[in-house]
């Protein structure tokens, strides 16, 4: 982990502590540099993940940054008692990264989401962000990431997206990191967003933190997910408790 910023420990995972503005501003001035950087987004179900697999939470703690994704994470520093500044979200992140690298001429490779996604992704980015290089992006249908690896390995983009989900998406950026001296980033879902297949929740929901629950009544199917958010604030309940 990159120590600029102070740290504050969820479940074991070390969130960095600051505001989206001091953070952008480090990752750009690594990018400039070339620095080998890799971000994890983590939200609860992260954090739950990798308190029952011991390599993930190895992968995590790899990583220079993880960023406090979801509500529930500052909800559960809160508990903890070491409050955060505030959520720096990964599809927020990404589009500040974008918008950057359109005014500063950089480079991107796209990976991840269904083909239909990634060629609306490829469509909006050209048009929205004219200056950026895409100088690669692959679908997420994919059994070997060897040849993409060797591409981005050729090409030495200045950032590198991968929308394949966890944990698959960071155990990736961890064995292949080293081929690109740039940024890495797991990017999740935010690709079907970017690309207008699915929606983000409106502003009222976003203000109010309640974009989890417009999510719930978007996509029902994604009841048995949400679930971990109870389960994970009763553990950090557990664990502030002990801490006392």
């Amino acid at each position: 982990m990159s120590n600029e910023f102070p740290q504050i420990k969820v479940l074991n995972v070390p969130f960095i502590n600051t505001t989206q503005t001091a953070f952008l501003a480090a990752i750009e001035a690594r990018i400039n540099h070339r620095e080998n950087t890799f971000i994890v987004t983590a939200n609860p179900e992260i954090v739950m993940y990798a308190r029952n697999d011991s390599h993930y939470q190895q992968i995590l703690e790899n990583a220079d940054y993880i960023t406090p994704d979801g509500i529930g994470i500052l909800k559960g520093a809160a508990i903890l008692g070491q409050p955060m500044t505030e959520r720096i979200t990964g599809y927020d992140t990404l589009l500040a990264l974008l918008a950057w690298g359109n005014q500063q001429g950089k480079s991107v490779y796209l990976v991840g989401a269904k083909p239909d996604v990634i060629k609306d992704v490829k469509k909006v980015v050209a048009a929205r962000y004219p200056e950026l290089k895409v100088v690669g992006a692959r679908d997420g249908y994919f059994n070997d990431f060897t040849p993409i690896a060797q591409d981005i390995a050729q090409k030495q983009p200045d950032m590198v997206f991968l929308a394949v989900g966890f944990p698959k998406q960071e155990q990736l950026i961890a064995d292949y990191r080293h081929q690109n001296n740039g940024l890495w980033m797991g990017v999740g879902g935010s690709f079907d967003v970017l690309s207008g297949h699915t929606k983000r929740a409106p502003e009222f929901f976003q203000k109010h933190h309640l974009e989890w629950f417009y999510r719930l009544i978007t996509e029902p199917t994604r009841l048995k997910r949400m679930m971990v958010l109870p389960r994970y604030l009763k553990v950090v309940k557990q664990s502030a408790r002990k801490s006392k």
